[in-house]
């Protein structure tokens, strides 16, 4: 076990910085950056030189090297940027070797001859990687196997495949690779479907993963940086039995989720990690990554809808609502489970704004009991609140652009319609409580409302679930004429509430929610 910044390891994986620099000066510069991020080893591009004398050059890398060195010399047959005399480059690669690396890398195709080659003239302390690149997909277990013992036969110390995800699912065949393999490997998959492969080969005992310095410089398709692997992810603290979770949409690399719940696993010391999940096909997704290791999921944009359709069980209300955004599996019998936080985490905020703007006491039931409360739209997040209204005591209303689309809702709920238009004359009883549940007011257009001003004053509270701005026009007059507001952003903090408490079983950091959410 090796500390690092203080902290146990419980995972052997290393983390390697690939460093790509066109001077000699310039690689000694990133070695001493890799050093401070506290990367393991680094990986030399050789191929990104534009001056290289090999005995000098080598001598001086190795010499100020402050990490264990691991040599590649990657030619453009696979992948890399040397383009000259293959003996040219075998010999560099021995020469690496004689003068003191760590690791050489050197490529199937050749490895058998190179490695015949240096014969009893290994030195101890160096490992041979011997690696193959698949740029265009993942194959088959069988013939990951195949290649797997076609690699060993060549006398490698490591094994070192990269394939390319065109699919999520394709990443699963890897770690079933890794997992089973009986000589040190890396198993990684390029993309950024591949993702998960860069942070779960700590699960599934890679031997090493890349990690870069900075955004956006990479030496293959998809890596994340290694200051995302430490301390968003806290790589160093995961292990076989950690479970999984993550986030599945399309896109999915804008969620803030991520952060929220790393962060909130580790300060609860819950062995977890929640992952970015870039999924084309729900249905296949969640069949493949069946194992209790996958233990849960939020759902976003498109495949909410899909979601009820894949569980073996739906809580009632995301039946009614015909949304799952949150997806559990039961850890007795990997039976999935699906229910919907969203419309807890909004109405929670509201009653939350109800009780503070009140001083209610929450022992006397929902706030919302016999209030009217009036929901403009009538699609998936206007569903979700009205039922969740309506389960609370609330006398509910639908406004929306398209009357008939509100008048359906309302029918199915127990409710009134309106349309949009006759809303701003709406004012039956004072105190009543508006939900904006449509995108008017989002950015860009954030000049835009639902509700002229002058028929704000009969609300005591107003609700919006947009969150870009975090205070829409809608929220800032309905301040201006002295309601309670609660922002789209308590909505999402609250829904993550239920989410966590349902992943971990236990309670919701909710200050740490909101201090993570604050820095965005």
């Amino acid at each position: 076990m090796d500390v690092n910044g203080g902290e146990m390891r419980k995972n052997p994986t290393l983390i390697c910085a690939p460093l790509m620099a066109d001077s000699i000066d310039k690689m000694v510069t990133l070695m001493a950056k890799a050093k401070a991020t506290t990367a393991d080893l680094v990986e030399i591009r050789l191929d990104s030189l534009k001056n290289f004398n090999p005995f000098e050059d080598l001598n001086v890398l190795i010499k100020q090297s402050p990490l264990p060195t691991l040599f590649t010399y990657r030619p453009v047959w696979e992948g890399g940027q040397y383009d000259g005399d293959e003996k040219k480059r075998l010999d560099v690669l021995r020469l690496a070797m004689e003068l003191g690396a760590d690791y050489i890398d050197v490529e199937l195709k050749v490895a058998h001859e190179f490695i015949k080659s240096i014969g009893g003239k290994k030195p101890e302390k160096i490992k041979v990687i011997v690696s193959s690149h698949n740029y265009q997909s993942t194959p088959s277990v069988v013939e990951l196997g195949n290649l797997v013992v076609k690699i060993q036969s060549t006398g490698a110390d490591i094994v070192k495949i990269a394939t390319t995800a065109i699919d999520i699912t394709d990443v699963a065949r890897i770690f079933q690779i890794t997992v089973h393999s009986q000589v040190p490997i890396i198993g990684l998959v390029m993309g950024e479907r591949g993702l998960i492969s860069r942070i779960l080969c700590t699960k599934f005992g890679g031997y090493l993963t890349f990690g870069t310095l900075e955004g956006g410089v990479v030496s293959a398709p998809g890596q994340p940086t290694i200051n995302d692997l430490l301390n968003l992810y806290n790589f160093r603290q995961l292990g076989p039995d950690t479970k999984v979770y993550g986030i599945i949409g399309k896109p999915v690399g804008h969620s803030k989720s991520p952060m929220l719940y790393n962060e909130a696993f580790k300060s609860a010391g819950f062995n977890g990690v929640f992952v970015h999940l870039l999924v084309d096909d729900l249905e296949m997704f969640l069949r493949t990554y069946s194992s209790t290791d996958f233990a849960g999921f939020s759902c976003t944009i498109p495949h909410k809808e899909t979601a009820v359709k894949c569980c073996d069980e739906v809580d009632p209300v995301a039946k009614s609502i015909g949304a799952v955004n949150c997806i559990i599996r039961r850890q007795s019998d990997g039976k999935l489970f699906g229910c919907n936080t969203d419309y807890i985490g909004a109405i929670s905020a509201i009653e939350d704004g109800l009780q503070a703007g009140y001083n209610m006491s929450s022992a006397a039931g929902s706030p919302l009991a016999g209030k009217l409360f009036v929901v403009i739209g009538a699609g998936g997040a206007g569903k979700a609140l009205a039922y969740g209204a309506k389960q609370k005591g609330a006398r509910v209303v639908i406004a929306n652009r398209t009357y008939e689309r509100a008048r359906e809702l309302a029918d199915v709920i127990g409710g009134d319609a309106l349309s949009l238009d006759d809303l701003a004359r709406f004012h039956p009883e004072d105190g009543m409580i508006l939900a904006n549940t449509t995108s008017i007011g989002m950015q860009p257009n954030i000049d835009q409302t639902p509700m002229p001003k002058d028929a704000l004053k009969y609300y005591s509270l107003v609700f919006d679930a947009v969150y870009t701005p975090k205070i829409t026009r809608l929220l800032r007059e309905a301040k201006e004429t002295g309601a309670t507001i609660v922002s789209g952003l308590e909505m999402f903090i609250g829904q993550a509430y239920e989410q966590f408490e349902r992943f971990t079983g236990l309670p919701a950091p909710k200050e740490q929610f909101r201090r993570t959410m604050s820095k965005y």
